[in-house]
């Protein structure tokens, strides 16, 4: 995911966190709505409840990857912050993608 792609500003995360829609399956939590630029980007938010660093930073690159096979980022424009809850760890990495790309489809973002 390049840098253009992502949300970084934590006033960009509340602002789609609170004005935005909601999708939600077990292992992530998505809010979306749509932007004025000519990208998609994506966000992602990892809860201290997940485990230490090491794992957190792991599944974060996990749904970067995810997202980069799945997202189709320069025919869209819309802010997407995925947060991701615990049950994550205990899915595997294919199941984790279908849900992650089943959710998307429902925006209409995927490939």
């Amino acid at each position: 995911m390049k840098v253009i792609n992502r949300i970084k500003d934590s006033q960009e995360f509340v602002f789609t966190v609170r004005k935005g829609h909601v999708l939600k399956h077990n292992p992530f939590l998505i809010h979306y709505i749509n932007n004025d630029k000519n990208v998609c980007r994506i966000g992602i938010s990892v809860s201290k409840k997940i485990g230490n660093a090491v794992t957190r930073n792991r599944v974060k690159r996990q749904t970067r990857a995810m997202c980069d096979s799945l997202v189709e980022y320069t025919s869209h424009t819309f802010d997407i912050v995925i947060i991701i809850k615990a049950d994550f760890l205990d899915n595997s990495f294919d199941d984790n993608k279908n849900i992650l790309n089943n959710l998307l489809s429902k925006i209409g973002i995927t490939k």
